[in-house]
């Protein structure tokens, strides 16, 4: 009886950090249990990964990334660049599975072939996978096999992608986005909102209009969140570098008030 209360804990503990269904997480953790030998070893048919970047498109690069991805897959700004890939370890408890076995998987599905959206699709419906981190996988497959360059959508537009976690609830880190007021105390730029779907994603344009925001946010328990930015139509990769350290340090900044002040209104 207690080890099941325990592993009724853990599984609902997954649920928090990944958005997964009971069920889905519990697959999860029963999978890993059964097939977690003594000593982790990769994949059989892992192949060699090329040392290339993972761009500032999600962080799904486009975790979000893509420009119209199906509704179960949400367009948010997802991984950092490949330089800066999140862990075997993270991906692998947020996923199931981690990168080489991901690639390993969409090489055998023939993913050199098939579009971003299709790729992300895929992950979200034969394999269950949330939303960012589907497209979080996407675009790290798609740099590690050179078909899209650091900061480059599949499309040949550019992009720059940030994230970051905080420790503030989600509709608190949301807030910071939303609330006109709140969002002056850390980002000096203009934006004129589109879009603002409370917790989940805000969508503006920037300053000018000649690009846009795509901001995305995820639960990581009752008081941690994480957001991921993709700015888009963006004109080159100069431009791209340079915004990609705008939001390093801008997002560095919301972090510092959102933890300091509590609840900044």
């Amino acid at each position: 009886m207690t080890h099941q209360r325990t592993f009724k804990a853990r599984v609902r503990s997954r649920m928090a950090k990944t958005g997964e269904s009971y069920t889905t997480a519990r697959r999860h953790l029963l999978a890993r249990a059964q097939t977690t030998p003594a000593e982790p070893a990769a994949p059989a048919a892992a192949p060699a990964e090329p040392a290339t970047p993972l761009s500032a498109g999600p962080a799904a690069s486009s975790v979000p990334e893509q420009a119209g991805p199906p509704a179960a897959v949400p367009t948010v700004a997802g991984p950092a660049e490949q330089t800066e890939r999140i862990s075997d370890a993270l991906l692998g408890e947020r996923t199931g599975r981690d990168w080489a076995q991901w690639f390993a998987l969409l090489d055998e599905w023939g993913g050199t072939g098939r579009t971003h959206t299709e790729i992300a699709r895929w992950l979200v419906t034969a394999h269950e996978v949330p939303g960012w981190w589907a497209q979080t996988i996407t675009v790290g497959y798609e740099q590690a096999r050179g078909l899209r360059a650091p900061g480059q959508r599949r499309g040949g537009g550019f992009s720059a992608n940030g994230s970051r976690t905080v420790a503030v609830p989600v509709g608190r880190l949301f807030a910071a986005f939303a609330d006109d007021a709140l969002r002056r105390r850390w980002l000096p730029e203009d934006v004129r909102v589109r879009t603002a779907t409370a917790p989940k994603s805000f969508r503006a344009d920037w300053a000018d209009g000649s690009t846009r925001i795509v901001v995305g946010f995820a639960a990581a328990g009752e008081s941690k969140s994480r957001v991921a930015v993709q700015h888009e139509k963006v004109a080159d990769a100069e431009q791209a570098a340079r915004l990609k350290a705008y939001w390093r340090e801008r997002l560095a900044a919301l972090k510092q008030l959102l933890e300091a002040d509590g609840d900044p209104r």
